[in-house]
């Protein structure tokens, strides 16, 4: 049975998104709602952005969320439907978003645990694991590496499915078999 709320972790670089997308590729079909995070405005990111759309299939629908992630939640296409799926890439560029604003994690978290609980498509989430590195020189560096772990442990506890992408490899952390997620 594949997941019906699924967080995939790990490193830049280390396979997350891949692994979402063809997980939602593999339940969704073409009924996927990707919910996506990031600002544009920043070259080196708008050309990720570019990059990760190209390998989205096109029926796929696009929200762009921004700091009103729960919001956006509650009312993305599908998301009442527990036939469809809704990806949401990232919740690191979220916090980060939250960090750069001022806004404190617990409240913003308390309103996604909304959202997600009143969502019925299948849901798969992406974040980073942060804590792995060097320690921030700067408060505000060390305020976000915080958050993002702390937001991390607290959707890990309440999905039912957590794999950790290392080098392209997903390892299950909690739930199912990774490799058996993505094919079902």
């Amino acid at each position: 049975m594949t997941a019906r709320r699924l967080l995939v972790l790990g490193g830049t670089r280390s396979g997350k998104s891949r692994f979402a997308l063809e997980w939602a590729r593999t339940v969704g079909g073409e009924d996927v709602t990707f919910v996506a995070t990031a600002r544009t405005g920043d070259p080196e990111l708008d050309d990720r952005i570019a990059a990760h759309r190209a390998h989205r299939p096109a029926a796929w629908r696009t929200v762009e969320a921004g700091l009103e992630l729960p919001a956006v939640l509650a009312s993305a296409p599908g998301a009442d439907r527990p036939d469809a799926v809704v990806l949401i890439d990232c919740l690191t560029l979220w916090v980060s978003a939250l960090v750069e604003a001022g806004r404190p994690i617990a409240p913003a978290w308390e309103a996604l645990r909304a959202s997600l609980d009143a969502v019925a498509a299948r849901i798969a989430v992406v974040g980073d694991e942060v804590g792995h590195g060097v320690v921030p020189a700067f408060e505000l560096g060390r305020r976000f590496r915080d958050d993002q772990g702390w937001l991390n442990q607290q959707v890990a506890a309440e999905f039912d499915e957590v794999v950790f992408m290392v080098a392209g490899l997903p390892l299950a952390l909690k739930g199912g078999d990774p490799a058996r997620s993505a094919r079902s």
